[in-house]
């Protein structure tokens, strides 16, 4: 991986400074990848707590990079200097670019932007990380939707080199250029979306994990048979019930429901098993339970 020098995107016009709104595992992923190439990193949450476990992350995940010889540790430490917890949203101002990574919820995502606009620079370009929800709709919630863009990571960040960019209607060539520049600097793939519900790599993951889920509540297959299916027969590097636990069923529900409501088509109605799983907390790896029960030494099907 290349490493900028420190500072070397601060020109003028071009995006120096790097903030990070929500310290889970899309946030910490993206703040370690804007820090290994040479930005100044600011992360920020609701609690000192889970941005204190985001960097706990991230230095983990940086730490197997240098065991594994994709990193040297002299280059872990510069970049791990560079991420600063942001406590306040007022620590957010100087950014250049802020990107959005909280919860697949609008409502959530509103709130953030509705603190954070009066908080940043004029001219700060505000990204979200949304799986499938509008951009257009999202940046008519702040006051610069010309500076607003998608930048749709894949999970998990620092391993997954596909980025999907997403313009709004409102979206200026200005931005979208940095943007670009942004992810390129990354080493990181990318690939335009038009603004429709999902984009384009939900927009055909989501409804395979949801024929997945109806294939397993029809009684076709166990989950081991589904998984098992489609590992081996269409060469799939992860069964759709083991990669459902891995995104989070209630994501998987939220971009299901996202695609139903946005595209009026029967097809994209989410499973009621799906449903079910969600009510129940089974939320997949994240709360030890979904498809798959992981509270023991291997994961063990749950139906």
């Amino acid at each position: 991986m290349r490493i900028a020098s420190h500072g070397v995107f601060d020109m003028t016009g071009k995006i120096g400074k790097v903030g990070v709104i929500g310290a889970g595992q899309m946030g910490s992923g993206i703040a370690h990848v804007a820090a290994l190439a040479g930005y100044n990193v600011k992360l920020y949450d609701l609690s000192a707590e889970r941005i204190e476990a985001g960097i706990a992350t991230i230095s983990g995940n940086m730490a197997r990079q240098v065991s594994s010889g994709k990193l040297e540790d002299k280059v872990r430490q510069g970049a791990l200097a560079r991420i600063a917890p942001a406590t306040t949203m007022e620590a957010l101002a100087d950014m250049d670019l802020v990107i959005e990574a909280a919860t697949e919820d609008e409502t959530v995502k509103r709130k953030i932007f509705a603190q954070l606009c009066p908080v940043l620079n004029p001219e700060a370009i505000v990204a979200t990380n949304t799986s499938s929800i509008s951009i257009t709709r999202l940046a008519a919630q702040t006051d610069r939707a010309e500076r607003f863009i998608g930048i749709h990571f894949m999970n998990p960040v620092p391993v997954m080199k596909l980025v999907e960019l997403v313009r709004g209607i409102a979206t200026e060539d200005d931005t979208f250029e940095k943007a670009r520049g942004f992810v390129e600097s990354l080493e990181k793939t990318i690939t335009v979306a038009e603004d429709f519900p999902a984009f384009i790599v939900n927009r055909i993951l989501l409804p395979m994990i949801n024929e997945a889920i109806y294939t397993l509540y029809e009684g076709v297959g166990t989950v081991e048979a589904i998984d098992t299916a489609m590992k081996l027969g269409a060469n799939h590097p992860m069964g759709p019930l083991q990669l459902a636990d891995f995104i989070g069923l209630d994501t998987c529900l939220s971009i299901m429901q996202v695609l139903y409501e946005g595209l009026a088509d029967s097809k994209y109605r989410p499973c009621p098993l799906l449903v079910k799983y969600v009510e129940a907390g089974w939320l997949g790896r994240k709360t030890g339970r979904g498809f798959y029960d992981y509270r023991g030494e291997t994961p063990v099907p749950t139906r």
